[in-house]
């Protein structure tokens, strides 16, 4: 027992380490007292160094604390800056029209896919910058939950903080972003913790084999992001724990879905369709 508590202590402690070396939280420029308090709140709650601007610049502090990234709070937002690309800006860009719609009542190909119903539980296993945590929050409403696991731990610290403090202009959105439950880890790791059909709907969204280079939303967040494509275990384990569906997001044509196990939803020309394996239905 003891050295299986000392292995875990080991553990963290790595983990720390590593997360301390990925990412430190500064401000603007000229921050308002505002601002310094949540960058110091949020370096805290993430474990990793507060380090004041006093007219330094961005990149100066990188190379000074020797950390890969510097998230940069600001009033109304922030930007995730790294010398080797350019910066990352939370943001739902086309996710926040297709929200919109949702709100409409329109309805929207991912969530059709996965016959989501208000209540339902969601497990979006691959954030990314929450577009499509979004729209399973909004669709499933303040009776259902999603829960967004990121393994990019600079990816994660921005969506944290962004769904937090990201003002759209429309309070559904908002509240939608906000009850979003964003996790650090990868989800493999994380569908092992989970019980037996314990989630309605569990989502995969990993980074394309063949990536679409028309995609400016995508281009900063392929740097940070997981690259590996997914395993058979991960898909054993959501056929473990879903209650109701797997979908999976990919390039129309994809061999992914065929090694996988999915069911092809074809929608008109899209480029992006949804692979689905319906757990409740046998299929």
């Amino acid at each position: 027992m003891l050295q299986d508590w000392e292995k875990r202590e080991e553990e963290k402690q790595m983990m720390l380490r590593e997360k301390q070396a990925e990412l430190l939280v500064t401000t603007g420029d000229s921050p308002s007292d505002e601002v310094v308090e949540r960058a110091k709140l949020l370096a805290a709650e993430l474990g990793v160094l507060y380090a004041p601007r006093r007219g330094i610049s961005v990149a100066k502090l990188i190379a000074a604390h020797r950390v890969r990234q510097a998230l940069v709070l600001v009033q109304g937002g922030m930007r995730l800056i790294s010398p080797e690309q350019p910066p990352m800006v939370f943001h739902p860009s086309m996710g926040f029209i297709r929200a919109k719609r949702v709100l409409k009542g329109e309805a929207d190909p991912m969530l059709t896919a996965a016959r989501l119903a208000p209540g339902d539980t969601v497990l979006d296993c691959t954030a990314g910058l929450g577009t499509d945590s979004l729209l399973f929050s909004i669709g499933t409403g303040s009776s259902g939950q999603v829960t967004a696991v990121e393994s990019s731990f600079p990816v994660y610290a921005l969506i944290k903080d962004g769904m937090r403090h990201y003002r759209s202009g429309n309070a559904a959105v908002d509240r939608a972003f906000s009850d979003i439950d964003v996790r650090f880890g990868h989800h493999l790791d994380y569908l092992r913790s989970l019980p037996n059909r314990s989630v309605d709907i569990i989502y995969f969204d990993p980074m394309f084999r063949d990536p679409l280079l028309d995609s400016s939303a995508i281009g900063p967040l392929r740097g940070l992001a997981n690259p590996d494509a997914l395993n058979e275990e991960s898909i054993a384990h959501a056929k473990r724990v879903a209650r109701k569906t797997i979908v999976l997001k990919e390039k129309r044509g994809s061999g992914e879905f065929a090694r996988l196990g999915f069911r092809v939803e074809q929608r008109g020309t899209t480029k992006t369709v949804y692979g689905v394996i319906d757990i409740d239905s046998g299929i």
